[in-house]
């Protein structure tokens, strides 16, 4: 049997935008989260696909002749001690049921080109701790996982608390 034929491309229509939301929509129902509402889908829309230069770049993977199964939002950052950009991997997901037939690696394989056609030093992702499907296609392509760092947030109304505190005087 002839594998499927996998094509990755670049996102950077406002249909591949709504396509993008679509899995978004996809990927929020697997992890147990509430989906962006519409002001946060104008807000995507908007950042990375009528901003200039858009705040992240995106793309839609898919199996020849069916409509996208998967995708992948990065942006870079930047690392001190390499000085040269980190490659910052937000998402990759694929629809379960397109899950094991390639899509994953090739959209992995398209980021990866991208870091080192950038002259990234590094690409880092994060990992929810239960999604060890993830967690193994991660290994099998040699990734490390970084036991020694620990991944800290302040959301909004952290931050707004934080910015109004004597917290750090």
């Amino acid at each position: 049997m002839t594998p499927p034929r996998i094509r990755v491309r670049p996102a950077v229509t406002a249909a591949d935008a709504d396509q993008i939301l679509q899995l978004i929509s996809k990927l929020a129902e697997f992890e147990d989260l509430t989906p962006p509402d519409e002001e946060a889908c104008a807000r995507f829309r908007r950042d990375g696909f009528e901003r200039k230069p858009p705040r992240f770049h995106a793309l839609l993977a898919s199996i020849e002749g069916e409509e996208p199964c998967g995708y992948a939002i990065y942006f870079e950052t930047y690392s001190t001690f390499l000085c040269r950009p980190t490659l910052y991997l937000e998402d990759l997901f694929v629809m379960p049921v397109k899950r094991n037939l390639g899509v994953g690696k090739a959209i992995m394989q398209r980021v990866v080109r991208e870091a080192v056609d950038r002259g990234c030093g590094r690409m880092e992702w994060t990992c929810l701790d239960w999604n060890t499907n993830a967690q193994e296609f991660y290994k099998r392509m040699g990734a490390d996982h970084l036991e020694q760092w620990y991944f800290y947030r302040l959301d909004q109304e952290a931050m707004a608390k934080f910015d109004d505190s004597d917290a750090m005087k």
